[in-house]
C-alpha cells in the first residue's frame, strides 16, 4: 500500500488516500511514485504527491492542512504559533524557549539567540 496527498494550488494538503500496490507498481512489481500519481489523477483529477506513513520520504506523513514544500521535498505542519520559525535544515517549526526571556532566530546557526536588554 502507498499513500498519496492531494494538493491545492498553494500546495496545501486537501486529503490523503491509500492506493493499492497494483496501482502504484510496474508489471514486475517495482513501486513508482509516477504510476501512483497517474492513477490518482485519472481517478480523482487534481495534483498528487506521495507521502509515507512512517516518514521514509518527505520528512513526515502528510496531514490535511499540511503544506508540501517542493524546495525542501517535505510536508510541513501548520505553523503552531506566530513566534515559530521554519528551520529549513530539519523542515520543521522551532519555537523560542519559554523561559520569559526575549529571543531572536539566528539563521546562520539555526538556533535562538537571547536578546540582551
Amino acid at each position: 500500500m502507498a499513500h498519496f496527498a492531494e494538493l491545492d494550488e498553494n500546495n496545501v494538503v486537501l486529503r490523503v488516500i491509500v492506493v493499492g500496490n497494483s496501482d502504484t507498481s510496474t508489471a514486475d512489481g517495482v513501486e513508482k511514485e509516477s504510476i501512483g500519481v497517474a492513477f490518482c489523477e485519472r481517478l480523482f483529477g487534481g495534483r498528487w504527491v506521495q507521502t509515507s506513513y512512517n516518514g521514509n520520504i518527505r520528512k513526515r506523513y502528510a496531514g490535511i492542512g499540511y503544506t508540501y514544500h517542493a524546495d525542501l521535498d517535505a510536508f510541513i505542519s501548520p505553523k503552531p504559533h506566530p513566534e515559530a520559525i521554519l528551520n529549513t535544515d530539519i523542515a520543521d517549526w522551532v519555537s523560542p524557549p519559554s523561559d520569559g526571556q526575549s529571543y531572536t532566530w539566528n539563521e546562520q546557526t539555526k538556533s535562538w539567540d537571547e536578546v540582551m536588554p
